[in-house]
């Protein structure tokens, strides 16, 4: 009993974590915003309130369930952890499955963002771009021709440059980052695969544990119940 109360409570401020610093993130990095110009509202921030939202209400369920002995909300915790997990297991297969897809329209997307670059109402995909170009030593979604086409010219954003300095972007190539962004984001998120997958496993477990010790309450609750009506 003491166990799965302190497994629920850790899944509740677990929650509340990812959520203070979303909110930490939305408050102190308002301008740094998605890459994306389908999905502006899917910014890191956004994303981890949203996560840490979902998380703490169903934790509080949990521990409320386990306090109180609830078979409803025993049930209704088991039942919305266990949606969650499939849709995990499920997002990961059609992720795999489909990579190359995944890779084809994100590129598009990305590079429809590009349009999208310094223009008004569009702070946070600036901020987000000059970031990622300056940060990982690259230039464009594909490589640095991407920004001839937003530019209509031979030129690059200067957040491009090797030695960043105003209008450094109308110099000669030769002093522009060349490597994709895309393929220098997807090789950092590769070199730190092992962290991910232990990421992962360890949310994965918590789950699974918390999915056996609500069943387990549930059921107890159950014979309880059944021995005294």
């Amino acid at each position: 009993m003491e166990e799965v109360i302190k497994l629920h409570s850790a899944s509740k401020l677990g929650g509340c974590g990812l959520l203070g610093v979303g909110v930490w993130l939305s408050v102190t990095q308002g301008n740094f915003a998605t890459l994306s110009s389908s999905l502006p509202s899917l910014s890191a921030a956004n994303l981890l309130i949203a996560t840490g939202t979902i998380i703490m209400v169903i934790g509080c369920l949990g521990c409320v369930g386990a306090v109180k002995e609830s078979r409803p909300l025993l049930l209704a915790f088991f039942l919305l952890l266990l949606l969650i997990f499939l849709l995990e297991i499920l997002f990961i297969m059609l992720f795999f499955i489909h990579q190359d897809q995944i890779d084809y329209y994100a590129q598009r997307d990305l590079k429809r963002g590009l349009q999208l670059f310094g223009t008004e109402g569009n702070v946070g995909l600036t901020n987000a771009w000059m970031i990622v170009q300056t940060d990982f030593r690259c230039c464009g979604v594909t490589n640095h021709t991407d920004w001839f086409e937003v530019y209509n010219a031979t030129r690059v954003p200067d957040s491009c440059c090797l030695e960043y300095s105003d209008n450094c972007g109308l110099d000669n190539p030769g002093t522009w980052w060349t490597a994709p962004c895309y393929e220098r984001v997807k090789d950092w998120l590769n070199e730190n695969l092992v962290a991910l997958w232990i990421f992962a496993l360890c949310m994965a477990l918590t789950q699974i544990l918390g999915l056996v010790f609500s069943m387990t309450m549930f059921c107890q609750a159950v014979k309880v119940e059944t021995f005294f009506a």
